[in-house]
């Protein structure tokens, strides 16, 4: 295997190192790292301000640094989290940096966030990604996504799976289904619940043929989505469905367990967690239901 040069290969050893720091996250580097969050949450966004925000909250970090106030894990973390959205080599460069430092001095972090940063970097500097997080489209020609280009030799899929990444043969089945058409716009299109039911039932046998996204995850993200709506009745037989076509996901029977929950059928809602800890025995939700219910 290929060295990576500058990348985590010495984090394990780091583990074990005890790092002291100040006690208290900066609250302000939360308030920053929160607010670039949110902001893009919005289906309607205007990215001039939305840009110019982000310009300030870098140079506001810059600052920081030069004062010595980003001191813990989570400072540093957050910082990533801000310079991520530079669009320019020495923010990404940046963002690398911060998330690294996050998770040598706490390794428990959210490795995700650190691949994503190296990928961004490598491709604002033109070069192959390595991981597989970075995946793009061209907006004016309203063209297909696809993943950016990929150096797939720089390292394995378990060390993907390290830092949370897709593996390769999952990275092709995510691009496939970020072309397809959500439940969210089918959904719109049936304007009843039978309906969509019907039509993912259809869709689903159609495999990779299917123009519609669904996959186990989109089902239950549409699920939660009735659920906000307070559609419980709805999201019950998303939920149910998705237990029928992924007999063998455990997180399939985790939500469609919490929904019989709220609707009060506490007998059907433990049989699903049993059936979602029989799959999954580290599903922590599930023992505290469980045990919490003897």
């Amino acid at each position: 295997m290929k060295k990576i040069i500058h990348f985590l290969t010495f984090l394990p050893v780091l583990f074990s190192i005890q790092i002291f720091s100040q006690s208290h996250d900066n609250n302000e580097l939360q308030k920053m790292a929160d607010d670039d969050q949110n902001a893009r949450k919005s289906d309607q966004i205007n990215w001039k301000i939305l840009s110019r925000e982000d310009s300030l909250r870098r140079e506001r970090i810059f600052i920081l640094l030069k004062e010595d106030k980003i001191k813990t894990a989570k400072d540093h973390f957050n910082c990533g989290i801000v310079f991520q959205h530079g669009g320019d080599t020495i923010s990404s460069g940046m963002a690398v940096k911060s998330f690294e430092k996050a998770l040598k001095m706490d390794p428990s972090l959210n490795r995700w966030w650190y691949a994503a940063a190296v990928d961004r970097d490598l491709m604002y500097k033109k070069k192959p990604q390595i991981y597989g997080t970075q995946f793009i489209r061209d907006k004016t020609t309203n063209a297909k996504w696809a993943r950016y280009k990929l150096d797939s030799s720089k390292i394995t899929d378990e060390q993907r799976k390290y830092y949370g990444v897709e593996t390769l043969k999952e990275q092709e089945q995510k691009e496939r289904e970020m072309n397809q058409i959500s439940l969210n716009d089918a959904y719109s299109s049936e304007k009843s619940i039978d309906g969509l039911i019907n039509l993912i039932n259809t869709e689903h046998r159609k495999g990779a043929l299917s123009s519609y996204n669904t996959s186990e995850n989109q089902i239950n993200s549409f699920g939660y989505r009735l659920v906000s709506e307070n559609k419980i009745n709805d999201a019950l037989k998303i939920f149910k469905l998705n237990t029928q076509l992924y007999p063998d996901a455990w997180n399939t029977y985790d939500s469609y367990g919490e929904t019989l929950l709220k609707k009060g059928q506490k007998k059907e809602a433990l049989e699903n967690y049993k059936k979602s800890l029989k799959l999954n025995p580290e599903n922590e939700n599930a023992k505290k239901i469980l045990t919490e219910s003897k």
